[in-house]
């Protein structure tokens, strides 16, 4: 008994040194590519993309200005805390960043003060409503750090480009009372609602409601953002803007709403304030021509009560996410270390929200990604596949929530092949696919790639859930896609597969894997729900074509790209699913000889994809890396990616597709395939357990 004591106690005490490592008591914390502020979906999506909050203007993850601006006065002298202007005053020393899954903290120090400034999307996942919440919260807390009484006063404000397109476009504004919060409502003038779609966009009808607990030292304007912020700096006030009216364009003298607190004397103990940012988009998007609204306004809540009640949970809510924070990156770090944990932190809030959480006519949630920076699809299997890892670790609900809308699509009449569909449309219009042949055409499909996706997100779901219920309604559907996998699987036709930056490729080996593991799968899922006999032919077959697929993708000391083409190569990220669904289809021998020959082929940062250029996917990196059989293998791989993240030039929010030589970016960035970054949770069965009973539906959701 003392031993196992003394071995729980050594595990508790690294536990715990790896968690102050990741708060920053020890090494300096990952250096992000951009830093998420505002996370909430693919419109309200704010960061800074440097390693100062004062280097640069605020952006939407596309790389358009969304300006925030914030300053400090003390003792009458101003110093910026956000935003590059008014650039002739002074920024407030960065003394630390912090990237956590729930929050991103900067540290400022400097003319007798610490600042923390803290922005903090509450993605709770265990909460559908709040995962669903348009809303983030800016906290400043300040104290004296010399030991001396000083007077503060703080600014902050957002431009008019929050709620347009383009800075040509009109906006409007007002002030609004709601209950004790005094609040700024900004929207464009037209509200063209679900007007425009596609991928380099920024959202143009809605309000962003700014608020702040009502008090007398609080005062606030719309007005022209120069003079406004000029006038803080030079008095600590806001001005009355003369002639300042609305409807104007935004970069019409850029209207911005402001909010100014005098915090008096300030000593050793912490004085805070706070805002709400929230974004009411009234409706999401369009799914099968019916406009859904988001999640949270499911039972007829408006802007105001969504207001109150944030307001109401602010601070439960930040008790809430510390421990979320601290308990999420624990886990993560016993998992798979230290570079693991930040990696992963800093991949949790880009991958959320790449993602809209809805409600269907129904109540019923459905969850859809966009493919950021890709072709702007909506509800993209080979999308929400890739991620899924975050989804079945964290919240298996919403791993259900992606995959109805494209289950109920399919088995409707006007999807007429026998394989499973790619996307749903061009985001936010989920009224088809519109990738390849559409559904007019064969042409430029992945059929054996989404049936695959398909099939096996099904299982795991059964997995998580401990039974295959969920699958019962869909059966048919599923059994359609196991019988093309079936005919067609093995040995691919040329095709595309998740891949399709790198083209066509027929005979494809990790192709033919994913459908040889899906048919597995199939097996697993018709044995669960009753059919031995079906379940006895396909578990067979699979067998049989796991042999073959050992003999024709052979190549000595690893395995082809392609069956034709010896002296090919490529990451077989998909025998992930092997150990973590008990397939066991595959010899150990298999992963042992894949992984000893891509310990031989990485670069600088990271293996690359395959043998035909240089450039990788880093979430696909983290799959073929969570089939390691030993800590070390698992770090050897893990430590080049997160180089990259740390180091890459491309400052940008995370990118999926960079090249391994030097760690700038392909292409891709913001988008929600870095949830793939958990897949080394899935094998571990007593965190997967864990965090899949906290994400058990409530009542209230």
């Amino acid at each position: 008994m003392r031993i196992l004591k003394a071995i729980l106690g050594g595990l508790l005490c690294l536990a715990g040194t790896a968690l102050a490592q990741t708060t920053g008591q020890g090494p300096a914390p990952l250096r992000p590519p951009a830093a998420p502020l505002i996370a909430c979906d693919p419109y309200f999506s704010v960061w800074s993309a440097a390693d100062h909050l004062t280097y640069e203007d605020t952006k939407h993850w596309t790389g358009t200005r969304q300006a925030m601006h914030s300053m400090i006065r003390v003792d009458g002298s101003p110093f910026r805390l956000m935003g590059w202007d008014p650039r002739d005053y002074p920024a407030l020393q960065q003394t630390g960043l912090q990237v956590l899954p729930t929050r991103t903290i900067y540290m400022f120090k400097g003319a007798g003060v610490s600042v923390t400034l803290t922005f903090m999307t509450p993605r709770l996942p265990h909460d559908l409503v709040l995962m669903s919440w348009p809303v983030t919260f800016l906290t400043w807390d300040v104290r004296s750090s010399d030991g001396k009484g000083h007077a503060v006063a703080l600014y902050f404000d957002h431009s008019g480009e929050f709620v347009v397109n383009t800075p040509d476009q009109a906006v409007t504004w007002s002030q609004e009372e709601i209950s004790d919060l005094a609040a700024l409502r900004m929207g464009s003038q037209d509200q063209p609602v679900l007007a425009k779609k596609g991928d380099d966009l920024r959202i143009d009808w809605g309000y962003l409601y700014t608020a702040t607990p009502n008090g007398t030292d609080v005062t606030r304007v719309v007005g022209p953002g120069q003079d406004v912020l000029w006038n803080f700096a030079r008095s600590g006030a806001l001005p009355v803007p003369k002639d300042f009216t609305s409807p104007r364009a935004a970069n019409n003298y850029w209207p911005v709403a402001a909010f100014a607190f005098d915090l008096g004397k300030v000593g050793a103990k912490t004085v805070s304030r706070h805002v709400i940012l929230a974004y009411d988009d009234i409706y999401s998007l369009e799914y099968l021509g019916r406009r859904l609204r988001p999640y949270w306004r499911r039972n007829g809540a408006e802007a105001a009560d969504l207001l109150q009640e944030a307001a109401k949970r602010y601070e439960l809510l930040k008790i809430q996410c510390q421990a979320f924070d601290k308990d999420l990156i624990a886990d993560l770090t016993l998992a798979g270390g230290l570079k693991y944990a930040r990696l992963a932190g800093l991949a949790y809030r880009q991958s959320v929200a790449a993602h809209k959480l809805v409600a269907d006519e129904k109540g019923r949630p459905f969850y859809f990604p966009k493919e950021n920076f890709s072709n702007g699809c909506i509800g993209t299997v080979d999308v929400f596949y890739p991620s899924a890892p975050i989804l079945l670790f964290l919240s298996p609900e919403l791993m259900k929530a992606s995959v109805v809308p494209l289950l109920d699509y399919a088995g409707m009449d006007r999807w007429k092949f026998p394989f499973a569909p790619h996307d749903l449309g061009t985001y936010p219009l989920a009224n088809g696919q519109v990738y390849g042949g559409g559904e007019l055409t064969e042409d430029n499909q992945m059929p054996v790639e989404e049936s695959g996706n398909m099939l096996l997100l099904m299982a795991a779901i059964a997995r998580v859930d401990g039974n295959p219920e969920f699958s019962r309604p869909y059966w048919p559907l599923l059994a359609k896609w196991a019988q093309y996998l079936k005919e067609k699987g093995l040995d691919p036709e040329n095709q595309l597969c998740t891949d399709d930056f790198a083209g066509h490729l027929a005979h494809n080996a990790n192709l033919s894997l994913k459908a040889i593991l899906a048919l597995r799968a199939y097996a697993q899922l018709t044995e669960a729900l009753g059919n031995k006999e079906e379940a006895a032919q396909y578990r067979k077959t699979s067998e049989e074509f796991a042999r073959q697929w050992i003999k024709m993708a052979d190549d000595g000391d690893h395995y082809r790209l392609a069956f034709d083409k010896p002296g090919t190569w490529s990451q077989k990220y998909n025998l992930m699913w092997d150990g973590i669904l008990s397939l066991n289809l595959f010899p150990k021998e298999v992963a042992q000889k894949e992984m000893a020959f891509y310990l031989k082929k990485q670069n600088r940062y990271g293996l690359p994809l395959d043998n035909r250029r240089p450039y990788t996917k880093l979430d696909w990196i983290v799959w073929t890396a969570a089939v390691a059989e030993t800590p070390e293998q698992f770090q050897a791989l893990i430590s080049p990616a997160y180089d990259f993240a740390d180091r890459t030039p491309t400052r940008v929010p995370l990118s999926d597709w960079y090249w391994t030589t030097d760690a700038t970016q392909v292409g891709f960035q913001a988008r929600s395939v870095v949830g793939g970054v958990f897949a080394k949770m899935l094998t571990d069965s007593r965190a997967w357990k864990k965090w899949a009973a906290k994400a058990k539906p409530s009542s209230k959701q």
